[in-house]
């Protein structure tokens, strides 16, 4: 029975003009369909236009047992034996069925005695998919067919449509003996072998993210670091000990540069941005200075007390201050407002989610400026992961022993109930169409539409 199309992008069907049934008609006719959704879907048509429907199960024999990952509105599982990886596509309507199957490169973190590999990332970005293995090499694949397009040795990051990779030059003979376990500062290069002296110099690339073909090229001297910056154009953030660079990610022209000074005679320790926000740190004196990522003026400067991002603090600016979390303005750098430090904040749905460090149960979705209750959120047991900036999925678990999801999106003020699953399992990823849950016949699939 196909009375709901779950899918958000078909467009409608048009309908022939026809002569109006009376109004009595309209009325049996919504009873009619109330009930057949009732009995068909279990109850899955929900006020206010939402939608929720169980599409089926992925066996475990697939390769279930890996981290479940949805990319670009698909599902994908991975196979290992002995040295090679098999990643599976995986279309999730009418029912999940398999696409395709492509080999993996081998990592340079597999360990051959115990048969480990490092974690495998897919992300979907301008048309391709980028399958990155450990901390290196990306492949990306043709998202239909999984046919390979272009591989690099390291990760790979995006700015709009160009793909960027440091790599990290060093000089021969440094690679450090990991059987030796001889001490001392170690440094890596863009595929995770470790080196025992500071890169010689690092270079930038661009690339074109369909062919793979170099665009452009950055040098610099010893150890850099670069980072996609949001705007027109899009950027590429580079920063090393004595400045910052904008790059034109398209281009690699410089659209500005920025002197950076030493802080009581010390150098550049670290840097990051977080949106608007490029942040630089002087690790020796304890001191942070914040920049604005496209015009390169500083903002402020302040002293680190404390961790600068303390490890419950996930996408916004904080400092730890006695025994509360400061979420700072990335203006000015000064405290906005407080929570206790026990408890976990992440930047989700145009908010904030205030939830119990130790438990992970969700307390308030906040305003992230000024840290006041938007949509109350008690009686959900846990967040479940998804994209942040576009949604906030929850899942509660109710005492008969079934699963409620819910589901909040920017802007609104109260949780919108998606639907209930009665299956088992504990592991769930959720994206703006699809949630899926582990259990031990395999990966479970469900549609919705809010």
């Amino acid at each position: 029975m196909t009375l709901i199309e779950l899918d958000r992008d078909a467009p409608l069907d048009p309908e022939p003009p026809r002569r109006t049934p009376p109004p009595w008609r309209y009325r049996h006719l919504g009873l009619i369909l109330s009930a057949a959704l009732a009995m068909t879907l279990g109850g899955a048509a929900l006020p206010g236009g939402t939608f929720w429907r169980y599409l089926g199960l992925i066996p475990a024999s697939a390769g279930t047992d890996a981290p479940i990952q949805l990319a670009g509105g698909r599902l994908f599982t991975i196979v290992s034996s002995g040295p090679e990886r098999t990643l599976t596509a995986w279309a999730p309507k009418p029912e999940p069925y398999r696409m395709w199957s492509a080999a993996l490169p081998v990592s340079a973190d597999h360990d051959p005695a115990s048969g480990i590999f490092g974690p495998v990332s897919v992300r979907a970005a301008g048309g391709v998919l980028l399958v990155t293995d450990g901390p290196g090499p990306t492949t990306a694949l043709d998202p239909e067919n999984g046919r390979t397009l272009w591989t690099s040795a390291g990760r790979v990051t995006t700015a709009g449509d160009t793909a960027f990779t440091v790599d990290r030059i060093f000089r021969p003979g440094t690679l450090y003996d990991q059987e030796s376990g001889d001490p001392g500062m170690l440094y890596f290069s863009a595929d995770g072998q470790p080196h025992t002296e500071p890169p010689e110099r690092t270079e930038v690339r661009g690339l074109d993210l369909g062919t793979g073909e170099t665009l452009w090229t950055s040098s610099s001297p010893g150890s850099v670091t670069a980072d996609p910056v949001a705007g027109s154009p899009r950027a590429v953030l580079v920063t090393a000990s004595e400045r910052l660079t904008l790059l034109d990610a398209a281009t690699g022209r410089v659209l500005r540069e920025k002197p950076l000074p030493q802080v009581d005679g010390a150098g550049p320790s670290t840097a990051s941005v977080l949106g608007d926000l490029a942040l630089v740190g002087y690790q020796g004196v304890n001191v942070q200075l914040g920049y604005d990522a496209r015009t390169l003026e500083r903002r402020w400067k302040r002293e680190i007390v404390d961790d600068p991002a303390p490890a419950d603090c996930d996408g916004l600016l904080c400092s730890r201050v006695k025994t509360q979390t400061a979420v700072l303005d990335p203006v000015t750098g000064d405290p906005q407002w407080y929570v206790p430090a026990n408890m976990r904040l992440i930047a989700r749905a145009g908010g904030v989610l205030f939830a119990d460090g130790e438990t992970g149960a969700p307390a308030h979705l906040v305003d992230r400026g000024t840290g006041a209750p938007r949509v109350n959120l008690r009686g959900w047991t846990e967040a479940v992961d998804g994209p942040p900036e576009r949604m906030l999925l929850l899942r509660r678990y109710e005492s008969g022993g079934g699963k409620t999801f819910g589901i909040v999106l920017p802007g609104q003020s109260e949780v919108t109930v998606l639907g209930t699953t009665g299956f088992p399992g504990n592991e769930c990823v959720g994206d703006d169409r699809y949630v899926v849950c582990r259990d031990t016949g395999g990966l479970r699939v469900w549609a919705y539409r809010a």
